[in-house]
């Protein structure tokens, strides 16, 4: 069988090699399939001993299977062998076809080298053709692609004699077969691992999903997730139950929806200029019965892998009690505890939002009162208290500082009207001061007094349209900003508002009367809050000295 003169092959020499070949396609595992390797040598191909070799992922060589002796397979299984050591094994042996060979009188170099040996006891070989116990032979074992994947050794052939071509030719057969099932073993337990980490990590990803389903579902606050562009970019696709409740809609209602369609139509602006990625923005929500809640918005991009489609998820927190204290806050700042009116810095305000630095024409003209050596209006006494200043307000609170900032492209210079019948308009500034009050306040109280200042600013604010403001800047004094007004409508205004004051006010079960002066200012560009308001109160006190005091107290 294994002399190279032999003219054929025995058929049971053959039947056996396709035996065992076979037996490789049978094996389950990658562990199957290198032992199923070294059995097929020692029981097919006349060799006593065998020993696989595996690549490893660092490029080292394992002993990954031993057939053929136990003591061996103790010695040597699992070991490990450098890469270089065996890269100069297969470099130095004889070339018989794939198989390297390197007889024992060459092999003693090789004896101190790291790679995993066994030498059985022997005889010495009597002729030049017998078996060695130091002679090494190795099949390496490569891929279709030429990477080596394994090496079989082998060692003690049956006949005691070196292989002669049928044996050569089978183990290299065989060898070749062997890489092809080595190969397939690998896929497959490649395969089956990432199979079992894509089975991992879909159970990561399930529970996952139910954690933030979970999440989402019972979270305290509103939750919604909207799609990201397309024809449908915003649309609500899943409402939590809070935002459901919230809103007062029902979760289906809401897949109709987006933000946009059910902000504040104040507050579509501020929610257009909220960044998708990580956007804030508080604003009003419209509920199913119409009315408004103020809530706090939150974005931030989700996405269902790296490169799938983006979502947004937008957490809705519920703010209308702090945005209601805070309202509160904001009103009392700007507001009159005791009539509701806007207080004397709101009204500051408001007059410096409709002033600009730059003087207009006709500045010189507005109604001026002549001032006496004090500084008061003209025949005065120099020490008559004319009250120019609210003794409560800040000095200088709402007065836009020189050279202050002012929207130019939107703002609409203020004149004062001519008072020539050229139909002219302003801003009218009406100051109005109560006759009779402090005696009120002597005799019968301050309850009475405040009783007074309430009603007092029921009736003016009934008597002036929606958009004027009627403001208390503090004590009996009141002010009225009316804009659109030609003088004589002014006048008119004044009138009718000295007339509402006058009738009796009933408090505690008595009527009291107060009467009112009136002094008309006008507001323009160029001037100062401050400056338009001692101007009417100038005036005020000019209409108040034109009058006794008993039609004072008539009205």
């Amino acid at each position: 069988m294994d002399t190279e003169s032999e003219p054929y092959v025995r058929l049971a020499s053959l039947r056996q090699l396709h035996r065992v070949v076979a037996r490789l396609n049978t094996a389950r595992s990658l562990a199957d399939t290198l032992q199923t390797i070294a059995d097929g040598v020692v029981e097919g191909l006349g060799f006593e001993l065998c020993a696989v070799n595996l690549v490893r992922a660092d490029g080292d060589l394992v002993v990954a299977a031993v057939a053929g002796s136990e003591g061996a397979e103790a010695m040597m299984a699992g070991r490990v062998g450098s890469r270089a050591s065996w890269e100069r094994r297969l470099a130095m042996g004889e070339r018989w076809g794939e198989l390297r060979y390197i007889p024992y009188t060459e092999g003693w170099v090789l004896d101190d080298d790291d790679v995993p040996q066994w030498h059985p006891p022997g005889p010495v070989p009597r002729y030049t053709d017998e078996w060695h116990p130091m002679d090494r032979l190795f099949a390496p074992l490569h891929s279709s692609g030429s990477e080596l994947l394994g090496v079989i050794s082998v060692d003690r052939p049956h006949s005691g004699r070196k292989p002669g071509a049928w044996g050569r030719e089978a183990l290299q057969m065989y060898a070749s077969q062997a890489a092809i099932a080595l190969s397939n073993a690998r896929l497959r337990a490649n395969m089956q691992r990432a199979l079992v980490r894509l089975e991992r990590e879909q159970q990561a990803l399930r529970a996952s999903e139910e954690s933030f389903r979970q999440a989402f579902e019972y979270a305290p606050s509103g939750m919604a997730v909207a799609e990201m562009g397309g024809d449908d970019h915003g649309r609500l696709m899943r409402a939590n139950d809070a935002l459901c409740r919230l809103l007062g809609r029902p979760a289906s209602a809401m897949r109709r929806y987006s933000f946009s369609d059910l902000v504040h139509p104040e507050d579509i602006g501020l929610l257009l200029r909220t960044s998708a990625e990580g956007g804030r923005a508080e604003l009003r929500l419209a509920r199913r019965d119409g009315s408004y809640v103020w809530v706090s918005l939150r974005n931030s991009v989700v996405a269902d892998t790296a490169d799938g489609p983006r979502f947004l998820l937008t957490h809705v927190e519920d703010i209308e009690e702090r945005k209601r204290h805070e309202l509160q806050l904001a009103h009392r700042a700007s507001h009159d505890s005791l009539t509701g009116l806007p207080n004397s810095a709101e009204l500051r305000a408001r007059l410096t939002g409709r002033l600009c630095p730059n003087p207009g024409p006709a500045i010189s003209e507005v109604s001026r009162v002549p001032l006496g050596p004090g500084g008061g209006p003209s025949g005065l006494p120099d020490d008559f208290d004319a009250g120019f200043d609210d003794p409560g307000a800040v000095p200088g609170a709402g007065v836009a500082p020189p050279g202050a900032p002012y929207d130019k492209k939107h703002h609409v210079h203020t004149f004062p009207p001519k008072d020539d019948g050229s139909g002219e308009k302003g801003l009218a500034v009406l100051f109005c001061d109560l006759d009779g009050f402090k005696s009120i306040n002597d005799r019968f109280g301050h309850h009475c007094g405040d009783a007074v200042l309430i009603e007092v600013a029921r009736r003016l604010s009934g008597g002036v349209r929606d958009n004027d403001t009627v403001a208390r800047l503090g004590g009996d004094e009141f002010v009225v900003l009316a804009d659109g007004l030609g003088p004589a409508e002014a006048q008119d205004l004044a009138v009718r508002l000295r007339n509402a004051i006058i009738p009796p006010i009933r408090v505690d079960g008595r009527a009291v009367r107060v009467g009112a002066s009136f002094g008309i200012g006008w507001a323009g560009c160029g001037m100062t809050a401050e400056e338009v308001l001692q101007s009417a109160d100038q005036r005020m006190y000019v209409e108040k000295r034109s009058r006794s005091k008993a039609q004072r107290r008539a009205g």
